[in-house]
């Protein structure tokens, strides 16, 4: 008896276990692109950093951390021995236009949710968007810019 409700329950833990685990995980997606089905190319945060003009006008997906502030929506490399100025980070434009909703809801990413905004300030985040190698954003300050956000994995 106690062999079966070992059997029985361990997969219930296992799996509960693993639920767990993922539930700091938050995607949010948007249909924006959908009109021309893009391929995202996946890109180092370095290299589409270094050389941006290359990656200008194509959809990419790229890591690093995500810095809000007034004036500042940034994303920043991630590495310790990186350069960490604004020079060196690539501004992230959040477009109405393209609304994003954690996937299987209606739930904006930029909605007031269970009491409060979800929270992606100083977080490790992946995005895929358009890069724009000529917008510089908020004075002017980064290294280029990308838009059309469609995806954003926190």
């Amino acid at each position: 008896m106690l062999k079966c409700l070992i059997k029985i329950v361990s997969p219930v833990i296992l799996t509960a276990s693993l639920l767990g685990c993922s539930r700091g995980k938050q995607v949010f997606t948007s249909d924006c692109n959908d009109d021309h089905t893009p391929v995202y190319k996946r890109v180092a945060f370095i290299e589409l950093v270094e050389n941006l003009k290359k990656y200008d006008k194509q959809y990419v997906e790229v890591t690093g951390k995500y810095i809000e502030a007034p004036e500042q929506s940034a994303l920043f490399n991630e590495s310790l021995f990186a350069d960490h100025s604004v020079g060196h980070a690539i501004w992230i434009n959040f477009n109405p236009d393209c609304p994003l909703y954690l996937e299987g809801t209606r739930t904006g990413l930029f909605q007031y949710n269970n009491g409060q905004f979800t929270q992606i300030n100083d977080k490790h985040v992946t995005i895929k968007g358009r890069v724009d190698a000529h917008d510089t954003g908020h004075l002017n300050q980064y290294k280029g810019a990308i838009e059309r956000i469609s995806y954003i994995n926190l």
